[in-house]
């Protein structure tokens, strides 16, 4: 990555007053200990580091995204306009018929979170795609305020600009943009957060209702089983609903299918604007990996995207009984998969078990559901850790990071750091919240820039120097956008009687501001 200087900065900030920051990284814990960062009860584990990006990781990132997104679509548009093609994916006929019912809008995953192992612009795997039921915004963004608060980065923030990812009133922006699509008469919108409440990760249900209330509207975080759909319309006792934010994954849709009879029929008649279609299913399930790479799909995608599939997607294959030697007798290159569950459930490495156990577990697996992969070394980062005594030292995490994408668009960016081969979303991972982190000064820049230009007055540059210039170049603007949009963000805007209308002028440039950098 390319924020390494950041990261080494970080550090030697640290190793000046370990003591110091070894007691505020306790104090950090105990905020978070009183905080809504909590999975499966328990606080969200972290350390004192975030993940760093700077502003060339940060666009490596987002092309990344947009590759992924452009794929995904080809792919979506054929299963919708191809019967034989469907064959691949083999839903069951009803999710099938959910999944071509058109939402009554263009974008076919509005809300996505892509996992990578990256390391920088050409050396980077895709690991895992969630379209459906995208979660764990909550935990990043009260971590990375906690974070952010902490000793250790407000004194680096004397050096360089910190930033954080907003992903709530963001994706209240980006929902109501869809359904304005749909319903650009309707102004206020009820809507409903819906999932299997026992599923449900409240706290972030609760911090999306808010943002959701913040803009003038009802919301409700409901139970999709106890949803009623009645006169055309689908309702929650006496509340109608017109817009869903679903977060129910489509495998407990199907495990609860009798018991969401309501919602199936009332999705299925337009009832209600659903931000989450049935079809975002088609590139989340993990048989997409492997559809990747079939013929079918080749032929229907540029030589470039298949070119990066090649170079940026793990091999992928359905595991059957007849390929279960294959993968017995070479565990240690391969992965296994359930193709769709969550919190990576059912995902294990042969890295991690003996010869007796792999076996016995692709001999369970094989036939049910599973695909096996090759398996991809996460990327090592090494993060700061205290001992016992508050000395500082680094400890090696396995880091997967996580690329939020609302309506397309690159909206936030988040990481799990593990110490096992496979990163656990149920217990054994830290989380990292994403801090940009670009540089004050011009000073490591600038004389370079000047040395360059005086040459060119003498000469011209060679290839080498016009790249160096080139790139330079880029820095200063990179510098110079993200400096110019603090300062503005930090201006009073007052109207003619002298009233603080600052929200109302910088609202949509605040929002925006990570697709500007």
């Amino acid at each position: 990555m390319y924020a390494d200087k950041i990261k080494k900065d970080y550090l030697e900030l640290i190793k000046k007053n370990p003591e110091k920051y070894a007691k505020d990284y306790e104090v950090t814990k105990e905020i978070v200990k009183n905080s809504t960062a909590y999975y499966k009860g328990h606080p969200v584990p972290f350390n004192y580091e975030p993940l760093f990006l700077d502003i060339k990781d940060y666009e490596n990132l987002k092309d990344i995204n947009d590759m992924i997104n452009r794929i995904g679509r080809k792919v979506v548009n054929e299963y919708l306009n191809n019967e034989e093609y469907r064959k691949l994916f083999n839903y069951p006929d009803w999710i099938e018929e959910m999944i071509l019912k058109d939402p009554g809008y263009d974008c076919p995953f509005p809300i996505a979170r892509y996992d990578v192992f990256y390391n920088n612009n050409e050396d980077y795997k895709l690991c895992e795609i969630n379209t459906d039921g995208s979660s764990a915004m909550n935990e990043d963004a009260v971590i990375g305020k906690i974070l952010k608060n902490s000793k250790g980065l407000t004194v680096l923030s004397e050096d360089y600009y910190i930033e954080r990812f907003e992903l709530f009133d963001s994706w209240v922006d980006e929902a109501l943009k869809i359904y304005n699509e749909v319903e650009p008469s309707v102004e206020f919108p009820n809507v409903a957060i819906v999932d299997v409440m026992e599923s449900a990760t409240k706290a972030e249900f609760m911090r999306f209702k808010l943002a959701f209330e913040k803009r003038g509207l009802n919301c409700e975080i409901l139970d999709i089983r106890e949803l009623e759909y009645r006169d055309g319309a689908l309702y929650h006792g006496d509340y109608k609903i017109d817009l869903i934010y679903r977060r129910i994954v489509t495998f407990e849709l199907i495990n609860y299918k009798e018991d969401c009879k309501d919602f199936i029929d009332a999705y299925m008649d337009s009832a209600m604007v659903t931000v989450g279609p049935i079809r975002s299913q088609i590139i989340h399930s993990k048989i997409f990996f492997k559809i990747l790479f079939d013929k079918e799909t080749k032929s229907i995608l540029e030589d470039s995207e298949n070119e990066w599939i090649e170079k940026h997607v793990p091999k992928t294959y359905i595991l059957e009984k007849d390929s279960a030697e294959e993968v017995i007798n070479n565990k240690d290159s391969y992965i296994i998969k359930p193709m769709d569950r969550n919190a990576s459930t059912g995902v294990y490495a042969g890295l991690d078990y003996d010869d007796k156990k792999w076996s016995e577990m692709v001999n369970n697996a094989a036939g049910d559901n599973y695909i096996y992969q090759e398996y991809v070394k996460p990327r090592i980062i090494e993060f700061i850790e205290f001992d016992e005594n508050g000395e500082v030292y680094t400890e090696k995490f396995a880091s997967n990071i996580g690329l939020f994408s609302y309506n397309e668009n690159l909206a936030g960016i988040y990481a799990r750091m593990g110490r096992k081969n496979i990163i656990e979303g149920l217990d054994d991972y830290i989380t990292a919240p994403a801090i940009l982190a670009v540089p004050r000064s011009m000073d490591d820049i600038l004389p370079r820039i000047n040395e360059l230009a005086a040459i060119a007055k003498q000469r011209s540059l060679t290839d080498e120097e016009e790249a160096e210039r080139s790139e330079l170049r880029e820095e200063y603007l990179r510098r110079f956008r993200v400096g110019m949009r603090k300062q503005l963000l930090n201006i009073m805007v007052v109207d003619e009687e002298g009233n603080d209308i600052t929200e109302e002028k910088l609202n949509k440039l605040y929002k925006e501001k990570n697709r500007d950098i």
